[in-house]
């Protein structure tokens, strides 16, 4: 956020290669000049800006999963580029942000509760609850039947550790 806030305060455009530096990451030399190759190709497309933005996130999470707050980032340049504004301001990278915030409390919320679960498979629903967008409600595994399952996620419900993400009565799908 700093680097996007300094970036924004100053109406300038920054380069790939120092924002690199100032996020502490270490990116190969010919990496990041196929990577700015890329940035000015997107950015020209004639594709819309939104698009152009997804694009180039899409483009950097595939080459490095741990880059993803470089990929907002760049993801705010592009956009700026492409509606040709002066610079990048922290639109896409702010959201990123909350919503990395609001998941890391729900997350936390459900590591809390995870201690009062008494169901035998109650430690691979967390898991999957924790590596996964969205679990079904139907789910079974080794220690826990369907029934067992939606018992286990009506009361993550009530202990307000899991959302239920469809809306439907009769396929349920939950997530932090």
């Amino acid at each position: 956020m700093a680097a996007t806030g300094r970036a924004a305060a100053r109406r300038q455009r920054r380069s790939a290669p120092k924002i690199v530096d100032q996020l502490g990451f270490q990116w190969d030399g010919a990496a990041l000049a196929d990577l700015c190759t890329e940035i000015e190709n997107v950015a020209r497309s004639p594709r819309p800006a939104p698009f152009a933005a997804a694009a180039i996130a899409a483009y950097v999470v595939a080459l490095r999963p741990d880059a993803e707050l470089f990929a907002w980032w760049l993801a705010d340049l592009v956009l700026a580029q492409s509606l040709r504004w002066p610079g990048p301001l922290p639109l896409l990278m702010a959201q990123a942000c909350r919503l990395a915030a609001e998941l890391s409390r729900r997350a936390e919320k459900l590591l809390a509760v995870a201690p009062k679960l008494r169901a035998k498979g109650a430690g691979d629903v967390i898991f999957l609850l924790l590596n996964e967008d969205a679990v079904s409600g139907s789910l079974t595994t080794r220690n826990l039947s369907r029934f067992a399952a939606r018992r286990l996620f009506d009361r993550l419900q009530r202990l307000d550790a899991v959302r239920e993400l469809s809306g439907r009565p009769s396929f349920r799908l939950f997530g932090l």
